[in-house]
């Protein structure tokens, strides 16, 4: 629909849950393909050991990774290469996340459960958004667009302006954009949820709305390719008689060829006396 492609994908790739009170239950949120990293507010070192634990809707406790004085581990192939551990911190890092790193975690430093708990939920990439068009019947100079989707949705046009959906879309997936006289005027759509936001490819004014003008452009060439040379014809047929003699003697026996030129000659008596006088001239 444009030459020039306007997508932007921003991922919320990393969490760090600090600065809660503990015991809290902190909330994370994580995108497929990501990461997040998070560590409890109050630990006190020196540290002995450290194991981080996960539990998910699927499966029992299962250990994510840790470390004592015989070094690091990930015993759980679910984390396998994935994840890394700060024994200065106890802060975890989660790279390549899936959905099936949802789920609560724990920690567990000097053998004993801290109270704080991180509770992580996966959430899907967001698709790339498709704008729609629905032509506004009575009224040409306006149309609407239409960007489908179940949570937040910001519309904004070419001078950076967020538009604001129609009364009739309750989550703002319809506007109405009204005829600027500017070709170069364009629209995009972002979808943004907690961890990510993916941006149209913009919609052009000059594709929204059919130029009366270009009409008039088509009339003039197709007179100019079709309509003016036979014009040309017909005066030469008519008032150059060496033209006439021409074609009328190398065509007049051609089917519907030659018809034309009786039509077009008219009063052959008087075609015979024009080209007597013509012929005769001193």
């Amino acid at each position: 629909m444009s030459p020039l492609k306007y997508s932007t994908t921003v991922i919320c790739a990393v969490f760090i849950a600090i600065g809660a009170a503990s015991g809290e239950e902190v909330k994370i949120f994580g995108v497929v393909g990501g990461r997040v990293s998070f560590r409890p507010t109050s630990i006190n070192p020196p540290f002995t050991s450290i194991i981080w634990k996960h539990r998910n809707s699927i499966g029992p406790v299962v250990k994510a990774t840790e470390w004592d004085e015989d070094g690091f581990n990930t015993p759980n192939q679910r984390f396998k290469g994935i994840t890394t551990l700060d024994k200065e911190t106890g802060e975890i890092t989660i790279t390549n996340l899936n959905f099936e790193h949802s789920g609560l975690y724990t920690i567990d430093i000097n053998s004993k459960e801290q109270e704080q708990k991180f509770n992580l939920e996966v959430l899907a990439a967001l698709p790339k958004p498709e704008i729609k068009i629905e032509k506004i019947e009575i009224n040409p100079n306006a149309v609407y667009l239409i960007c489908e989707y179940s949570e937040t949705i910001i519309w904004k046009n070419s001078a950076g302006e967020t538009l604001k959906g129609s009364p009739h879309s309750p989550k703002g997936e319809l506007i109405k954009v009204e005829k600027q006289g500017n070709p170069d005027v364009f629209y995009t759509c972002t979808l943004k949820n907690t961890v990510s936001e993916s941006t149209s490819d913009p919609v052009y004014e000059r594709d929204l709305f059919e130029e009366s003008g270009h009409w008039w452009i088509v009339l003039i060439v197709l007179f100019l390719i079709l309509i003016a040379p036979l014009i040309v014809f017909v005066l030469l047929y008519k008032f150059w008689p060496q033209f006439h003699e021409i074609v009328y003697n190398h065509l007049k026996g051609k089917p519907c060829i030659g018809a034309i030129l009786d039509c077009l000659d008219g009063n052959k008596k008087s075609m015979s006396f024009f080209h007597s006088r013509v012929y005769h001239l001193p």
